[in-house]
């Protein structure tokens, strides 16, 4: 019995040793991950939504809550002065998720652009939603009036040949990020005003 007690306390310090060095190890490389993710996973695409600023977008950002996540929202300038904001969005497609980053014009209140930064979609069909400009420039200047949808839902999208699912997974991330756009529009167009000064 007292050889069980041992065990006990044992594998409990253990546990509570490694589960606090794990915890530390998190916090340690958070901001790198976070680092690395911005210069390797969505800043190639915030940089291509955004083409044509004459800002870093990904230097200019901030952060507001969107749900229960906080986002990044990165600001696009035109002649020094903020135009446009984007943000990812996700929807799901035919292997998983998928990861948009989405782009407005804020004065337009239009889509300005869209880019897949993650997904787990079958080479040659679905990753067509990252690698087929056709198929993205769809969305570009699109006023968001209305629901996103491929033509067999009787929306205006083409969907990619033998990837519908993807498709309408890509449709269903930029409708996400429709909505949260004109629920924050008020907090995006202070927080813009900080970047004016």
């Amino acid at each position: 019995m007292n050889e069980m007690v041992k065990m006990v306390v044992v594998i409990t310090l253990l546990s509570g040793l490694s589960g606090g060095l794990l915890a530390g190890v998190r916090i340690g490389t958070k901001d790198k991950i976070e680092d690395n993710e911005l210069s390797f996973i969505k800043g190639p695409a915030v940089k291509e939504v955004l083409k044509g600023c004459s800002n870093d977008p990904i230097s200019d950002r901030f952060k507001l809550q969107i749900g229960e996540k906080e986002q990044f929202f990165f600001v696009g300038k035109v002649n020094g002065k903020p135009k446009t904001v984007a943000f990812e969005s996700s929807g799901k497609g035919f292997g998983g998720d998928l990861g948009l980053i989405v782009g407005f014009d804020i004065s337009e209140n239009k889509i300005v652009g869209i880019g897949v930064t993650t997904h787990k979609e079958t080479p040659g069909l679905g990753s067509k939603a990252k690698d087929d400009p056709k198929f993205s420039s769809q969305f570009k200047a699109k006023a968001i009036d209305k629901q996103f949808k491929v033509k067999p839902d009787g929306g205006e999208i083409d969907a990619i040949s033998g990837a519908t699912v993807t498709s309408k997974g890509v449709c269903l991330a930029v409708n996400e990020a429709v909505k949260s756009y004109q629920n924050l529009k008020n907090d995006i167009e202070k927080k813009l005003a900080e970047f004016n000064k």
